[in-house]
């Protein structure tokens, strides 16, 4: 146990300070924790320097800087994304202390929603829907591992796919959403990770974005995937903030962590940003592209596929409530995830390392709850605001869940 982290906030400055030395230190109890940071390099050195900190202590520390924020001086937007980031990291201490927390409560905290068990019914209208679309005989579940055994990417192509894509990408977000000159993403083929893709962003607008080959890339998978993790996703957000908000001053955007409502935010544009840059037409686009790579795809099929599909969006963060909230076994768990997403047990089994990793757990709300709420922000947009000008406010703004709440009609800033 580390010794007692005491320290007096005096003004903005300092607060904005301590908020990030708060932030670092719990990389120090869970590695991974800080997901990003771009900030002071002497902050990042001074927190490895340190003793492994007292979750109890951290929690201590983030209801303090909540107490000293209303009097910071900070503007309304800036001081309600540092609250609502203090809460998480309060929660997260606490729970890293032992305490005994209802898993819905603690993804509200982390995450500024409520959660709750999804629709079964709309669950077996999207078991009709996918029915309609693959056509055929037999069990649907043999169908649909038919249809993603053909639509795999051969492992040797997998490469120049990603590469095609990305520059595709690129060139239309640089159009509607410029980016620095300097920006550039790497890819990488990793194993051995509960998720399919991950973002690493580095700063001065360069990302490595990881590509998971345990899990075999489909053709209709990878323009979600590469627009999800670099363009308009992940990295050109990461970019754009940097460029815009950090530049300004606001230095609490160099800091990006784990189980906060900074990443329900991230991970909801992310799986909007095909939607937001392509639209209506993303199957034939991408079927043009393979096309050029020697390489066959339905993009029309595909499409009607995955509008299909998502109705399935929440069976995942039910699995987490049975897990966490309702304290099912982990084999009726692996048994509801194959029966509502029709896959294998290997893959439950997969989507169960994510579900049960201590850092992860809660982690599947993001994108849940994340599609759902930033996609109805998008589709409430005044008349007089175009869509491209919508989805440049999540680039662009320090918002968080209870913000685009009180902007929906009816809405309110309270969950």
């Amino acid at each position: 146990m580390g010794r007692p982290l005491r320290f007096c906030v005096v003004d903005t400055t300092e607060l904005l300070r301590q908020y990030q030395l708060l932030g670092l230190r719990f990389d120090l109890i869970e590695e991974g924790f800080v997901d990003a940071f771009t900030g002071d390099p002497a902050l990042r050195r001074q927190v490895q320097n340190e003793a492994k900190p007292d979750p109890a202590e951290l929690a201590r520390q983030a209801a303090a800087l909540l107490h000293e924020l209303p009097g910071s001086g900070l503007t309304a937007s800036r001081r309600d994304f540092v609250s609502a980031h203090l809460t998480a990291l309060e929660c997260s201490a606490r729970k890293f202390a032992g305490a005994e927390i209802g898993f819905v409560d603690e993804v509200h905290a982390y995450f500024d929603v409520r959660i709750a068990r999804g629709d079964e019914d709309e669950y077996r209208q999207a078991h009709r829907e996918m029915d309609e679309v693959l056509g055929g005989n037999g069990p649907l579940a043999e169908r649909l591992q038919a249809h993603r055994a053909a639509d795999e990417i051969p492992p040797a192509r997998l490469e120049e796919c990603v590469q095609a894509f990305s520059s595709a990408l690129r060139d239309r977000v640089r159009v509607d959403f410029p980016l620095p000159e300097a920006e550039t993403v790497e890819y990488q083929v990793v194993t051995d990770k509960p998720w399919s893709g991950f973002n690493y962003y580095l700063g001065d607008f360069k990302s490595t974005v990881a590509i998971n080959a345990d899990l075999k890339q489909q053709m209709a998978g990878l323009p979600h995937l590469i627009s999800h993790e670099s363009y308009p996703g992940h990295h050109t957000e990461h970019c754009r903030k940097e460029a815009g908000l950090v530049a300004a001053g606001e230095v609490e955007q160099t800091l990006f962590l784990v189980n906060t409502p900074q990443c329900l935010m991230a991970e909801g544009l992310a799986d909007l940003a095909l939607e937001a840059i392509v639209g209506e037409g993303w199957g034939p686009w991408a079927q043009e592209i393979y096309a050029d790579l020697g390489l066959r795809f339905d993009g029309e099929r595909a499409e009607r596929f995955s509008k299909a599909s998502a109705k399935l969006l929440g069976v995942r963060q039910d699995a987490a409530l049975m897990l966490h909230d309702q304290h099912a076994s982990e084999d009726d768990v692996a048994a509801f995830l194959q029966r509502w997403t029709l896959t294998t047990s290997e893959r439950a089994r997969q989507s169960l390392r994510f579900l049960t990793s201590p850092l992860w757990r809660a982690y599947i709300s993001t994108y849940v709850e994340g599609y759902q709420l930033l996609g109805s922000w998008l589709d409430a947009r005044p008349a007089q605001v175009s869509a491209t000008e919508r989805f440049r406010r999540l680039l662009d703004e320090p918002l968080i869940p209870s913000s685009l709440r009180a902007e929906l009609p009816g809405g309110t800033s309270l969950s």
